[in-house]
């Protein structure tokens, strides 16, 4: 199945949204308006066209993917068709993962599973002076 719309190029509110990374035209319009996509360091609007061979940095949450466009759609449809429209850098998956882990090992110290027992209990309200019990 072919993914080329009848256009060469795209609109790229649209394209977000078949491609899955956006889950409304209207999230991809305020991501790309927040300056959350740029093409070739730029600022895009959401009507901008765009081709294959487009390059996108794409900002969400915490991650940061650069992709390379390599098939066109102005339709919605199935995750493993939408992810045949766009490539990420080699360089992209290893700073995203290394990244993931980073954060992994951050809140790996901040919560614990274990409840404080008796004496750290009482260690806690001293540190909030809390030690007229």
């Amino acid at each position: 199945m072919t993914h080329q719309s009848t256009n060469e190029r795209v609109r790229l509110d649209k394209w977000l949204w078949a491609a899955r990374l956006f889950k409304t035209r209207a999230l991809a319009k305020t991501a790309i308006e927040g300056g959350k996509i740029d093409i070739d360091g730029q600022r895009p609007k959401p009507g901008k066209e765009i081709g294959i061979g487009t390059v996108l940095k794409v900002r969400q949450g915490q991650d940061e993917k650069t992709l390379t466009i390599i098939g066109l759609s102005e339709q919605r449809r199935s995750a493993p068709e939408a992810q045949q429209l766009y490539v990420e850098s080699d360089d992209s998956i290893k700073r995203r993962e290394a990244l993931a882990e980073q954060r992994k090992l951050q809140a790996a110290g901040l919560y614990s599973n274990e409840k404080p027992d008796k004496k750290e209990r009482r260690q806690r309200m001293a540190m909030k002076n809390w030690t007229d019990l």
